[in-house]
């Protein structure tokens, strides 16, 4: 009796034995792909009726609407007002751009009305020329500045439809300073700047042909997939007004204070009366006008070195 004991108690210990080494190794955890295909299948917040391992292709992102106010910031390492210069220096061969245009279109005859006036407000290290227009069949705002770090210029573009688009370039045409007919120095250039492929392989690219001090050409071109651009449409734009006639020197006392543009109205402080070039340059100015005075007192000893 004692040795049927010992003997049952070994089979059993055997037969334990061999069903645990014949058992099926646990279920693998999910792996980042399983996990990724699980969550894609989600929509509004409840399971589709998709298999866990059907391959299901992540939806596209959503265009988000233009944040013209965040044209670009400095990091934390650099000094504000020394890539406020900086992006300054760059822009101003581009200071021919300020002011009221008349635009027409070449396609449409609808009128485009563009406005550039100087922002130094929204962004202290990244001040930009900002174009508005109501009228426009193209661009409804615009925001130019120049990119320190990547030496580019950048074009952040609203549509009608409210969509975004960032354009970066340089210029494929010299800016260069001729005498016209009127014995003023005209200014000529060409920036173009262009965007990375849309949804579908849309391509974006625009030009702003600069002329003479008065008139300036903006090019609209778009491409599909690996197609080459074409062109949409030319606006053909005409200044509003007076000329901005530009000096081989300098514009004297009526230097804007802030851009050293050309100034077309005065404003004051403390009794002392300056000279700002644009809207823009007006509101900054009496935002802060001690930080003006104080950074014109400089460039004016740096001169007189």
């Amino acid at each position: 009796m004692f040795g049927r004991s010992i003997l049952w108690t070994a089979l059993g210990l055997v037969g334990g034995f061999l069903i645990g080494c014949s058992g099926s190794a646990p279920a693998p955890a999910p792996n980042s792909a399983s996990t990724s295909t699980a969550s894609s299948s989600r929509t509004g917040g409840s399971e589709s009726s998709s298999s866990f391992t059907e391959t299901t292709a992540p939806a596209a992102p959503k265009r988000r609407p233009i944040q013209l106010g965040s044209a670009g910031s400095a990091s934390a390492a650099v000094d504000p007002e020394k890539q406020a210069e900086s992006v300054l220096t760059a822009m101003q061969p581009l200071q021919v751009l300020l002011g009221k245009w008349n635009g027409m279109p070449r396609n449409r005859p609808q009128p485009d009305e563009p406005e550039w006036v100087w922002d130094f407000q929204t962004s202290r290290a990244q001040p930009s020329l900002v174009m508005k227009s109501d009228k426009s069949l193209y661009i409804r705002e615009g925001r130019l500045t120049f990119l320190p770090d990547l030496q580019r210029y950048q074009f952040t573009w609203k549509t009608p439809e409210g969509d975004e688009r960032v354009l970066r370039g340089d210029f494929v045409e010299p800016v260069s300073d001729v005498p016209g007919d009127d014995k003023k120095l005209q200014r000529t250039f060409k920036l173009q700047l262009t965007g990375e492929p849309q949804d579908g392989g849309e391509q974006w690219q625009l030009a702003f042909h600069q002329m003479e001090n008065n008139r300036y050409i903006l090019e609209v071109d778009r491409r599909k997939g690996s197609g080459a651009f074409q062109r949409i449409d030319t606006v053909h734009t005409q200044r509003e007004g007076t000329s901005f006639a530009i000096s081989s020197t300098d514009y004297g006392e009526k230097t804007c204070i802030i851009s050293q543009g050309l100034g077309t109205m005065t404003v004051s402080y403390k009794g002392q009366s300056y000279y700002v070039c644009c809207t823009g340059c007006k509101a900054a100015f009496e935002e802060d006008p001690e930080r003006w005075i104080a950074k014109w007192e400089e460039r004016k000893k740096a001169m007189a070195k």
